[in-house]
């Protein structure tokens, strides 16, 4: 992982510009979301591994929470890589796994024939505990125990305030007491103003994907971001200074997948 001394170098984009660059390259560079979404995930479940796991996967906790959409099925793609690394994992999300549609339902796919445990939001106990995980093939555990939650609610697609199930995974992250990792923006920030909802994650780091989006760099968010990262997921460096995004960003990744910015 290469950690650069200073990380001011690194452009930010607003929302708008990352949605830009989702488009070209999947219309422009034939780079179909379904590869963007694997490097991210693989991205999260490295850094997972590394930063908050001590470099071995096998047999840690993790519990993973998503969302139907994109930034969900990132997360997903990490609980499978997590697991194929010993992992104890379980999932929990904000829709029947029959509602996830398109990439992250075919990522949903993959991790229910893996035997991942999945869950819906309101299975998640109201008070979590310090306690022994146990993870079966049949019912999930409540998420107690856990050594790391990835965050992978909301992404840059937010909305306004979380509301329902996305609430309460959220709330129920925050009052773990368990270190998490979110996957773009934490939940409930809003990745162009900064501005940070109630409820938001209260992350321990982010792994932001692609370049950072302009809000994480908002001082107001600073508790909320935590350790922020940013991970390639395979952008060719022409893209960004296409007359539709016009920014400078060099080889970021010349030394490897995951840099660190703050």
């Amino acid at each position: 992982m290469t950690d650069p001394t200073d990380g001011s170098h690194v452009p930010f984009i607003t929302t708008a510009q990352m949605v830009e660059v989702d488009r070209a390259m999947v219309e422009d560079y034939g780079i179909d979301l379904i590869q963007m979404m694997e490097m991210a995930g693989r991205s999260l479940a490295d850094l997972a591994r590394r930063r908050f796991l001590s470099g071995d996967a096998a047999g840690r906790k993790v519990v993973v929470l998503a969302g139907t959409g994109g930034n969900g099925g990132g997360a997903l793609v990490a609980a499978r890589h997590l697991h194929n690394w010993g992992a104890l994992v379980e999932v929990f999300v904000t829709a029947p796994p029959r509602r996830f549609a398109g990439v992250p339902g075919r990522q949903m796919a993959i991790a229910e024939r893996l035997g991942i445990p999945v869950g819906m939001a309101d299975e998640l106990g109201d008070r979590p505990e310090q306690k022994d995980l146990l993870v079966s093939d049949a019912s999930p555990s409540q998420g107690a125990g856990a050594t790391l939650i990835l965050d992978g609610v909301i992404g840059y697609s937010l909305r306004g305030a979380p509301r329902g199930p996305a609430a309460r995974l959220i709330n129920w992250a925050n009052q773990s007491g368990f270190p998490v990792l979110s996957l773009d923006v934490p939940s409930g920030v809003d990745s162009t103003t900064g501005v940070v909802f109630d409820p938001a994650i209260k992350a321990s780091a982010t792994l932001t994907l692609a370049l950072p989006k302009i809000g994480l760099g908002n001082p107001n968010v600073a508790s909320s971001v935590g350790e922020l990262y940013l991970a390639d997921i395979g952008v060719p460096p022409e893209l960004y200074e296409s007359d539709h995004i016009g920014v400078r960003a060099g080889r970021i990744f010349h030394g490897g997948d995951i840099v660190r910015l703050v």
